[in-house]
């Protein structure tokens, strides 16, 4: 019984912390939570929170905050992550039910999330290593040109126009186009992203010779959109927002802002997380379980994002440790699982 009571009372001191960003005191809890027990009961329990390491005295006063341990005790403990308001719910999918493309699609949702939680809101562009090809479409565009567009499952498009040196405006062009048309869809369609190039690498020795430079212009354009595609991406909003909770870091925010700034260390966050995410759940890194030492002041909520079991991205707010967790996760879960569906 005591276990579980201590639990009750870490519970109350974090909500307290969170809210007031005060150390919290015995008496604190007694005049704002029905605990039922007496003072001295609430001391004992939270010297034992201390010598646990789950709450520490950040000076000589009386009050308590929560520590890293302590943090991730009461997430791991939450029993359900508390869902959005249904008029919140409304207001996640009128914002983003009107993006246009990809790149809509991810500037709004980030700064969505930063709205909602008053964070650095981040999201990652669908991954390289999780992106298909959906679907490559040759079109003429005049005597001497060809446009090449390269449509992924993630949403991304990419075109370009080839230079050629024949007339694919004709009916004999026409059908050229649509037998090479078929021959690359045959190869890429459903394949991913990285294994598209070596496929495409041999192709035009397999084409009739007549049509062959034709093929490796067509090939050379589709390649350099894949180089761009490798390029990974995280977009960030709601940076301002550590402004606010300044005090939280009681050094500097230098090396968060040093940190954000350095896109590779968000990437990097999000392929450790991977392996943690599905679009089911979510994650939470608090404090020093951040991998970059930039990090170690803040905490991450994370979640993937895809079509069906396909996880293509991840998407998260980034803050300090004093974080309304519960509040915190669903406005990512429900956003995650938003911008999944838009996918599916």
């Amino acid at each position: 019984m005591s276990e579980e009571r201590r639990l009750v009372v870490l519970r109350a001191i974090v909500e307290d912390y969170v809210s007031t960003s005060e150390p919290v005191a015995s008496k604190a809890l007694l005049e704002r939570h029905q605990l039922g027990v007496s003072a001295a009961t609430i001391r004992n329990d939270m010297a034992a929170l201390e010598d646990a390491g789950l709450i520490a005295a950040p000076h000589t006063s009386a009050g308590r905050v929560p520590t890293d341990a302590g943090y991730r005790l009461f997430v791991d403990r939450l029993s359900e992550v508390r869902p959005l308001t249904p008029a919140q719910r409304t207001a996640i999918a009128r914002f983003l039910e009107g993006a246009v493309d990809l790149d809509d699609v991810v500037d709004r949702t980030v700064r969505l999330l930063a709205s909602l939680t008053q964070q650095v809101a981040m999201v990652q562009y669908p991954s390289l290593t999780r992106s298909r090809v959906q679907h490559i479409e040759l079109v003429p565009v005049g005597p001497g040109r060809v446009m090449v567009v390269l449509i992924l499952t993630t949403g991304r498009v990419e075109q370009r126009v080839v230079p050629v040196d024949r007339d694919l405006t004709t009916v004999e062009g026409e059908s050229c186009l649509a037998s090479i048309r078929g021959r690359l869809n045959a190869e890429a369609r459903d394949i991913p992203l990285v294994d598209v190039a070596a496929r495409f690498a041999v192709l035009p020795e397999d084409m009739a010779p007549e049509d062959r430079e034709l093929v490796r212009a067509i090939v050379d354009a589709l390649d350099f959109a894949l180089v761009e595609e490798r390029e990974e991406r995280v977009v960030l909003a709601g940076t301002a927002n550590l402004a606010r909770v300044g005090a939280d870091f009681p050094l500097t925010i230098g090396p968060v802002l040093s940190a954000l700034e350095e896109h590779v260390v968000l990437l990097r966050l999000f392929d450790t997380l991977a392996t943690e995410i599905d679009q089911s759940d979510i994650a939470v890194t608090i404090g020093h379980e951040n991998p970059h030492v930039g990090l170690a002041e803040t905490s991450v909520v994370s979640a993937g994002y895809g079509a069906g079991d396909d996880v293509v991205g991840g998407l998260g707010v980034l803050g300090p440790t004093r974080m309304d967790y519960p509040r915190t996760m669903a406005a990512v879960r429900a956003v995650a699982r938003y911008v999944s569906g838009m996918f599916g």
